[in-house]
């Protein structure tokens, strides 16, 4: 699958609090959203406030990217919802593996 993200600037979505940016996948255009709290949680947001929120998307930009495209490779050309619970699993996974190594 061939996955590039689009360099706009992320949507604020206010009545969940979040963002949006875009994937193309296959050629087709797919929208990923973040939420307020995985960006708090794991990516350093002072709060939710718009300008919180993009600071720290644009901040850790490859990391949020590299999970969405984890999660279209996965599943195909369907919208990703990043959420503070996928971040959590994959640092743990990432941590169980490194200590096995």
């Amino acid at each position: 699958m061939n996955i590039t993200f689009l360099s706009h600037t992320p949507v604020y979505q206010g009545d969940v609090p979040s963002l949006t940016f875009a994937a193309v996948a296959d050629g087709e255009r797919v929208e990923c959203i973040i939420s307020a709290e995985a960006l708090e949680d794991h990516f350093g947001a002072a709060s939710w406030r718009e300008e919180d929120l993009r600071l720290a998307f644009e901040s850790h930009r490859s990391s949020i990217e590299g999970a969405a495209e984890q999660m279209l490779s996965r599943f195909g050309c369907n919208p990703v919802m990043l959420r503070s619970g996928y971040f959590r699993f994959r640092e743990a996974r990432a941590n169980a593996a490194s200590i096995r190594s």
